[in-house]
């Protein structure tokens, strides 16, 4: 039995001593999906996965994408949710090698970009100490495809200088994210996995000297055909961010640039459909 629990064809991998060697060398690809929309696969992420013996994918692969995986190939979702993870970390890391020593092709399928909020660096170690230098391969990462399905731009020459991405969850057992130090006008903050400390980034950003009125947009399964969109102030995030399922992945974009979204009609109904 494999860390993952057990293989389709009741086969069982020898310990790492002893694990045997086979004709063809398996190899690792890190890969990048993007937020949802199949389109936007690059064609090399879609030339790894169409050769893929074995997918591990997360939970925030679309079902569209899910569909493009070729049928021969072993499917093993290890998503994490919040207060679910169907595998650890370290049970990840290890079935990677385990199937790569079985002469595997295995591609990591992940949301997004590999290299983004997506403990790539963990995995990256833990294949190098073992003999492997996957390949990574980039992905759309949901701010990009998330400004582009909604028509907005990230930055502006005459509102927004730069971006900042950042993650809304500090890692546990560290300090809470201190919001104050990303407060600033002329430039947009984009916001992942920050749906539940929606209160918190209000308040941190209007104690750092950002004004309430700015306009944020929340984005909710972004480039997919069930996504949807609610704007407003930011003084009105908390609400905006409860307005859509929680198990559904969000995006928060603050910054003047919203204002440019096709999404932005602070006199209508806070949720529009998706175009």
């Amino acid at each position: 039995m494999d860390v993952l629990g057990h293989y389709d064809h009741g086969d069982t991998i020898a310990s790492h001593e002893t694990a045997p060697r086979f004709e063809r060398q398996g190899t690792v690809a890190l890969v990048g999906a993007g937020p949802g929309d199949p389109d936007l696969l690059t064609v090399k992420a879609q030339r790894l996965i169409d050769a893929a013996d074995v997918v591990l994918y997360d939970e925030l692969v679309s079902d569209a994408i899910l569909a493009l995986l070729p049928a021969a190939a072993e499917r093993i979702p290890v998503g994490k949710l919040k207060g679910r993870h169907r595998r650890t970390q370290d049970e990840i890391n290890q079935a990677l090698v385990d199937h790569a020593r079985r002469g595997r092709r295995v591609v990591r399928l992940k949301g997004g970009d590999p290299s983004l909020f997506a403990r790539a660096g963990e995995e990256l170690d833990f294949l190098r100490r073992h003999g492997y230098e996957p390949a990574i391969v980039p992905g759309i990462t949901a701010a990009l495809g998330c400004a582009a399905a909604i028509g907005m731009p990230l930055t502006d020459r005459r509102s927004s200088s730069s971006v900042t991405i950042v993650t809304g969850q500090a890692r546990e057992g560290e300090p809470a994210i201190d919001w104050r130090r990303h407060a600033g006008q002329r430039r947009t903050l984009v916001v992942y996995m920050g749906r539940d400390n929606a209160a918190a980034i209000v308040d941190g950003l209007v104690a750092g000297g950002q004004d309430a009125r700015t306009p944020v947009a929340v984005i909710a399964n972004g480039t997919r055909e069930d996504q949807r969109v609610a704007t407003g102030t930011l003084a009105e995030l908390p609400a905006l961010a409860q307005r859509h399922d929680e198990r559904a992945p969000a995006l928060i974009v603050i910054g003047d640039v919203v204002r440019l979204s096709t999404a932005w009609a602070p006199a209508e109904p806070a949720w529009t459909a998706a175009w």
